[in-house]
């Protein structure tokens, strides 16, 4: 499936090497300022070529407009976006005779037994590239929750390698527990993030430390994977919809299906599994927000925002699992579509890491996600007697 929403919907097209990557999203408010400058930024944040740790390929990522608004308004039509490729280079693939094997750990050999017929060059329609397309709707989703319900979405480098912003210990082998993190979560702002270029990991010591990493292994003709951490700040209680669509299921349906992922927890996630409830319970205080006479709030946030599959209006936050790029340059044993064992090494232009380059893919995940379950909730408030 190439759509992604109940209400808020996106649908996405568009191959590695093709022509361009498209986007159209439906049932946007009318009424909505909204331009490519609201769309570009993201897009520039997720574009390669951005430092020596990433791809080389030159992409400007320019996104256009092509409907659903006019003289700056959203009309409540489907808005229709498109980004062209600038810099593909198809032939990269084919005179190093790559389509006469599966790259180990891609997806050419799932696709090919799927649907009879692959792209030929690059990953096709399995490609970080098709992402542009997310981070496209999901700006445009970021300004609707923005303006009209002040969340904030913020995602940031938190481990690259076994290089850790907030490392286990036995006393606190979830990051929830330590000293520092929920106050981070409060106060990060994108702004922040950017200043530490390139991995953006918010500490410059830990940041330095996964820049050499990566340079490592990068010169070793290797790759890295990492975590990406994400809050989302000011959100509404009473977001989700028990069973199959608990607001934290549907947020790793999202990220799970950004490539490369491996990985996703909410709250204390797996290091919240070593703990006594005792400790880990998230007990409710009477809070000081207006919005119903009896808001309650939690002492703590072990559960990430989420209970019961729906918001309680603390902040959520979840972590990503980005496994290591599959293309590497070293030379790999595989075998060949008829069997025959190869030795392989892959061409081309990728980054060693792609962390630091996913954190505007996750953040448009998230926003897509957290919009749809907005309009879903105001649909059922829309109807209710009482």
């Amino acid at each position: 499936m190439s759509t992604f929403g109940h209400v808020f919907r996106v649908t996405t097209a568009g191959e590695s090497h093709g022509r361009s990557v498209t986007a159209i999203v439906d049932n946007c408010p009318p009424g909505l300022s909204l331009t490519e400058d609201d769309i570009q930024p993201q897009l520039t944040r997720r574009r390669p070529g951005q430092s020596a740790i990433s791809t080389p390929r030159n992409e400007f990522d320019r996104v256009e407009i092509q409907s659903g608004t006019e003289n700056g308004l959203t009309l409540g039509t489907p808005i229709a976006l498109r980004v062209l490729n600038e810099d593909q280079r198809p032939h990269d693939y084919k005179t190093k005779k790559m389509d006469l094997y599966p790259r180990p750990s891609h997806a050419d050999w799932t696709y090919l037994e799927k649907y009879g017929i692959k792209a030929s060059s690059g990953g096709g329609r399995s490609s970080a590239r098709e992402t542009i397309a997310r981070v496209a709707a999901g700006a445009i989703a970021e300004k609707v929750l923005r303006e009209a319900h002040g969340i904030e979405i913020v995602a940031f480098v938190s481990s690259t390698g076994d290089e850790f912003l907030f490392p286990p210990t036995p006393e606190h082998p979830t990051a929830t527990t330590q000293p520092g993190f929920q106050k981070l979560l409060e106060t990060i702002t994108r702004k922040q993030v950017d200043a530490f270029q390139p991995c953006r990991c918010p500490d410059a010591d830990v940041s330095a430390r996964m820049v050499a990493l990566i340079e490592k292994v990068r010169d070793a003709h290797d790759s890295i994977g990492g975590v990406i951490t994400c809050v989302i700040r000011n959100m509404p209680a009473g977001l989700g919809e028990p069973c199959f669509d608990k607001l934290e299921a549907v947020l790793a349906h999202a990220m799970m299906s950004i490539p490369s992922t491996k990985a996703f927890s909410i709250g204390s996630g797996f290091g919240g599994c070593q703990v006594r409830g005792s400790r880990h319970n998230d007990s409710f205080l009477k809070g000081t927000g207006d919005r119903e006479k009896l808001h309650l709030t939690t002492k703590t946030n072990n559960s990430g925002g989420v209970q019961g599959g729906i918001s309680n209006g603390a902040h959520i936050y979840f972590d990503v699992g980005f496994k290591p790029p599959a293309t590497i340059g070293q030379e790999q044993t595989t075998a060949n579509y008829d069997g025959q064992e190869v030795v392989v090494s892959s061409g081309g232009r990728h980054d060693p890491c792609v962390v630091p380059r996913a954190i505007p893919i996750v953040e448009a995940m998230a926003a897509l996600t957290i919009l749809d379950a907005v309009l879903v909730q105001r649909s059922r408030t829309a109807m209710m007697t009482r």
